[in-house]
Order: C-alpha cells, then sequence, then structure tokens
C-alpha cells in the first residue's frame, strides 16, 4: 500500500488540466503511441466539442520513481466548470493529494479558490503547477506570488510545466510521490469502499468505481450496497487503465471497478459504501452530502407515447451524473414528463444533448427557473419549483427566493462594468479587494434567479473573457414577485409562464411577446399573443392570419356580391379559431433563455 498514491487535478476551465493528464500518461507509457490522442480522458463527443470536461474519469498509471521503485499512481481527472462543482467534490472525496493547476497566462481565477476551498476541507496535500509557461504571455513570477497568497507555500513549492511541451511533468510525477502521502487503511479491516461513480453498460448491467478505504475485495464475494441494502455477487473486479482490466483482488488504498450484474438503476447510489455480507463494516463512508439542485426545468417527451422511455433514459443518465435530480409532473400544454433539477444551465444543456446522443431522445425543455419559498395566509411554508404551482395571490401571505453570493475575479480595467451588470441584476455589494494591483475581487449578494439565464454570458463579454465567476447558496429572502402568464388566443401556456420580479416584468412580457410573434407560424386565422399579470393584461402582439384572396374570381359586378363572399370567409375564420389550436414550436420555448 506505501507505493500507492491517489490523486486529483483540480483547476479553473480551460487551464489545461485535460492537456497535463495526457503528458502524465504518456510519461508513465499508459498508453501507447496508436491509442494516444489529445484530451484522452475526456471520451465523450460533447466533451471534445465544446472543450470542457464533464465527466470526472479515472485511470491508473504505473511509474518508476528516481529511487528506483515502482509506483502506482490513481489519477481521477475533474470538471472546471462551476456546473459540474459536484463531481469535483465526488473526485476530492476519493484522494489524499491534489494537483493545483494555474494557467500562467490567466493567474488565479474564482474557480480555483473554490475547488481549492473543497480540497483543504478534505485535508488533502495540494501541489501546485503552473502551466503554459511555454507561451509568450505567461505572467510566471506575478502568479508565483497570487499562489503564495492563496495556499501560503514556499516559491520551490510551486511546479513549473507545460501541458503542451510536455516540459516539467518528470518533476510533477516526483512531487506525487514525495508530497503526497500514501492511503492509510487496514487491508484485513472489514471492507469499506466508496462508490465514486458508475456507469450503464448496455450488455452487462451498471458498472461502478470505487475507492476502497478499509478491506480487500475479491472476485466472486458476496458484496451488499450500505444505504439501500442489496446485495449482489461481485462477478468481476479490476482497475481501471484506458480500458477496464480484470484483477482477483483489489486491496486497501486502491482505486477499481465492480460489475455484478445489477440491472435496477436505483441499487447504486453515487457516494454509497461498499461492504462483504459475511464481514460487514459497522458503519458507512461519511463526508458525502446529497447534491442541491439551482435550477429547475421541465423536460417533455415529443410523442406523449415515449414518456416511459424517457424515464429510462433519465434513470441510465443519472447513474452516470448524480448530479441530476427528477420527479414526474404533467402540464397542460405538453402532456406527462419531469421536472428535472440541474446545477445550472450548461449543466441543462449537456443533459439534453446527451439524451439525443445517448438514448435518441427529442425532449421540449420549459422555460428554467429556481425554487421558491411561499408563505400563506394560514401560516404554512410551500417550496414552489413551478410557477404553475403558486397559490392564489389572495392566500400569499410572502414569497422568498432563493440568494447566492457571488464571487467574481477580474481585471480592475473591467471593475466598473462588471459592478454594474450586478447591480442591474438586483445584486448588493459586500466588499472588494484587490488580489494584485491589475486583478481584483468583488463579492456581491445576488438572487439565484438573475444568473440563471445569461449573467455568465454578459459577464465574459464585458470583461473580454477575463472574468471568472463562482457561487454558492446563503439561503431565502422576502422578495416582490409576481407570475407573468404567456396567453395564445386567451388561452394560458402554462409551460411559458414565469416568476419575475415586479419592476422587470413590463419589460419581459413585451419582450416575450415580440420573440413569440416572430417564431409562431401564421395560421388561416389571427392569433393573440398577451402577457398577463394576474387579470391584467401588460403586453400584446398578434399574429396576422395567412389571407387567400377570396374576391379574386368576382370581377366587376356590385360591392354586395364581393361582401357577400368576404362574410362567408369570415364565418369559416370564426368557426376555425374556435376548433383551431395553435403550435407553438420547440424554438419558442428556447428563445425565451436567449432572449436580451
Amino acid at each position: 500500500m506505501k507505493n500507492i498514491r491517489n490523486f486529483c487535478i483540480i483547476a479553473h476551465i480551460d487551464h489545461g488540466k485535460s492537456t497535463l493528464a495526457d503528458r502524465l500518461l504518456e510519461k508513465t507509457n499508459t498508453l501507447n503511441q496508436r491509442e494516444m490522442q489529445s484530451q484522452v480522458l475526456d471520451d465523450m463527443d460533447l466533451e471534445r466539442e465544446k472543450g470542457i470536461t464533464i465527466k470526472s474519469h479515472a485511470i491508473q498509471m504505473e511509474y518508476t520513481a528516481r529511487d528506483g521503485q515502482r509506483y502506482t499512481l490513481n489519477l481521477i481527472d475533474t470538471p472546471g466548470h462551476v456546473d459540474f462543482s459536484y463531481e469535483v467534490s465526488r473526485a476530492i472525496a476519493s484522494c489524499e493529494g491534489a494537483l493545483l493547476v494555474v494557467d500562467a497566462t490567466q493567474g488565479i481565477q474564482a474557480q480555483t479558490i473554490s475547488n481549492l476551498y473543497l480540497a483543504v476541507g478534505h485535508d488533502l496535500e495540494i501541489i501546485p503547477v503552473l502551466n503554459k509557461i511555454d507561451m509568450d504571455s505567461a505572467m510566471i513570477d506575478e502568479v508565483k506570488d497570487q499562489v503564495i497568497d492563496l495556499i501560503g507555500c514556499r516559491e520551490e513549492d510551486i511546479l513549473l510545466a507545460s501541458g503542451k511541451t510536455g516540459l516539467g511533468v518528470e518533476e510533477v510525477l516526483e512531487a506525487i510521490v514525495n508530497r503526497i502521502p500514501a492511503p492509510t487503511g487496514d487491508e484485513s479491516a472489514p471492507l469499506q469502499a466508496l462508490i465514486f461513480d458508475s456507469v450503464f453498460n448496455p450488455f452487462r448491467g451498471i458498472i461502478a468505481y470505487f475507492r476502497v478505504f478499509n478491506g480487500t475485495l475479491r472476485k466472486g464475494d458476496h458484496v451488499k450496497f450500505f444505504n439501500t441494502g442489496s446485495e449482489y455477487d461481485a462477478d468481476e473486479i479490476g482497475v481501471l487503465k484506458l480500458k477496464m482490466q480484470p484483477r482477483q483482488e483489489i486491496r486497501a488504498g486502491d482505486v477499481g471497478y465492480i460489475c455484478s450484474g445489477i440491472k435496477t438503476s436505483s441499487d447504486v447510489k453515487v457516494g454509497d459504501t461498499i461492504t462483504s455480507v459475511t464481514n460487514p463494516a459497522k458503519e458507512a463512508i461519511a463526508g458525502f452530502e446529497d447534491v442541491k439542485p439551482m435550477v429547475f426545468a421541465g423536460v417533455y417527451p415529443v410523442e406523449a407515447d415515449q414518456y416511459e422511455d424517457l424515464r429510462a433514459s433519465l434513470e441510465k443518465l443519472q447513474l452516470n451524473d448524480a448530479s441530476l435530480t427528477f420527479e414526474p409532473e404533467s402540464s397542460l400544454a405538453l402532456g406527462f414528463g419531469f421536472r428535472c433539477g440541474f446545477l445550472g444551465l450548461l449543466h441543462m444543456e449537456i443533459i439534453q444533448e446527451r439524451l439525443y446522443r445517448e438514448f435518441d431522445m427529442d425532449v421540449i425543455t420549459t422555460v428554467p427557473n429556481v425554487s421558491y419559498r411561499i408563505t400563506t395566509t394560514q401560516g404554512d411554508v410551500v417550496e414552489v419549483h413551478n410557477p404553475s404551482g403558486l397559490p392564489e395571490v389572495t392566500k400569499i401571505d410572502k414569497i422568498e427566493e432563493p440568494y447566492i453570493l457571488a464571487q467574481i475575479i477580474t481585471k480592475s480595467e473591467f471593475l466598473g462594468n462588471v459592478i454594474k451588470l450586478c447591480i442591474d441584476k438586483r445584486g448588493v455589494m459586500k466588499n472588494q479587494t484587490f488580489i494584485t494591483q491589475d486583478r481584483v475581487e468583488v463579492n456581491f449578494d445576488m438572487p439565484l434567479s438573475e444568473i440563471v439565464f445569461d449573467f455568465y454570458d454578459k459577464l465574459k463579454s464585458i470583461s473580454k473573457g477575463y472574468a471568472s465567476f463562482d457561487y454558492h447558496r446563503t439561503g431565502f429572502q422576502p422578495s416582490k414577485l409576481v407570475k407573468l402568464d404567456i396567453l395564445l388566443n386567451g388561452e394560458p401556456v402554462d409551460a411559458l409562464s414565469s416568476l419575475t420580479y415586479t419592476d422587470h416584468a413590463y419589460d419581459f412580457g413585451r419582450k416575450m411577446c415580440e420573440k413569440l410573434k416572430e417564431l409562431i407560424p401564421r395560421q388561416q386565422f389571427d392569433i393573440a399573443i398577451q402577457a398577463a399579470v394576474g387579470a391584467k393584461i401588460i403586453a400584446r402582439e398578434t399574429v396576422k392570419a395567412v389571407r387567400k384572396d377570396v374576391t379574386a374570381k368576382c370581377y366587376g359586378g356590385d360591392i354586395s356580391r364581393k361582401r357577400k363572399l368576404l362574410e362567408k370567409q369570415k364565418k369559416g375564420k370564426k368557426r376555425m379559431r374556435q376548433i383551431g389550436n395553435v403550435e407553438v414550436p420547440q424554438s419558442a420555448f428556447l428563445a425565451v433563455l436567449k432572449m436580451d
């Protein structure tokens, strides 16, 4: 066990962790030249297209150190985007050390700091690495000072490396071996293994990835999952190289996978503990919290009869992405579907895309919103995830919405724009500190609903891509909110209704009507699009009917003949309006997200 090292890589998005991981795999000869490709651990097409890590990946490397000993290194790669911080927390719980990668051209950013706090909270050994030092714009000395300020290390502790050229990777491997402590655990104690990820394989059922803390797991053992209580046989166990490699046993301190023909997804919970049936552990491994979704949206199948398929797809996806939560719901406009909880808008977009690519499910997603806490006049407190679940106005005593503490790090030249953006989004400034002469950190108290839509995009564009952003929940605060309904020909479309701040309702309603007018195709009759708060209409647009010239055949003659034809058409249109229903295209639901 003294020759095992478990570590993860934490960094802000796009600071080069996946590239550095590639170099580590090359240096340890884990892959041959034929298997090597860039970002080898990002095996999803979606990750390669967007250039981000979505899933944390585990891989085992063998390394012969300068002292001649062979070491087993288990790397768990982590995502960098704020929407996937749950993945990072699981990876950190399975490790003893972390490489803190900082881009030498950009310096420390918000996500670096929040991931670092997670790691320090778990008592991990931190190895700071400056990446991209081969770039012309690298500010090595300045960024070194920032790192020393942040974690209080000595200057000689900071490693310099370049993921692109492979410079300094040898030193990183030596530091992992020398600085990160070996895992502690007892091989003869009762088995305790922590599940940190799982995937669904159509041929073999559910495969769980775990890290053994105590005891030894052997092939053929009868094991049980602590929280769910289900029991299985370990048909195959092994370690994770680029492909899975079977082994006869996996001991304390190591990382591996288990196949036991599990078919029901509810039996495997990420964060659960595996223990043996014959000699069970007394308690589960602590330190795992349930995920708290930030953004809620309805996901509905395009065809009503695909409801069960959608449920099965979501369950399989939930195995691989434990931060997704869902429950059934129904809507007047869209039929039966699911209310899903996501960690942010990027997370929502990724889930929608993965449903389409991996399970061939076409879905309609409603306007995302956050959950509100409502106190009724009777004194009851209810949580509302959906505007249609709002009690009547007369029964509401107060509405509270979730607030966050936003931490933004930017160059000082963009500070004015950033503060203006936050104040426009109803933010209240808490403090600002200058990290260096031209980098400043500002903290704002803001409503979560204001950052859900387009805050991140706007922040990036006003700061020319330099500002970085991180947030955490701080609780609920009372707010003045109204329910904004969208009516088509007098019928409310519940999938488009939303809760908005009172002062923003008029603007938002007007923009929504204008947007829908562009997107709803013209019918044989006029369509009235209205935005309403309660019984009061605050905005209206009309989609004009497609007209057929019925008077074309009537040339010359008396005007009453023309009028007769027009009256006949008018009656037909009236009847059509009574029975005709308006199709709202999927693009209309999505357009609301992109309104500016």
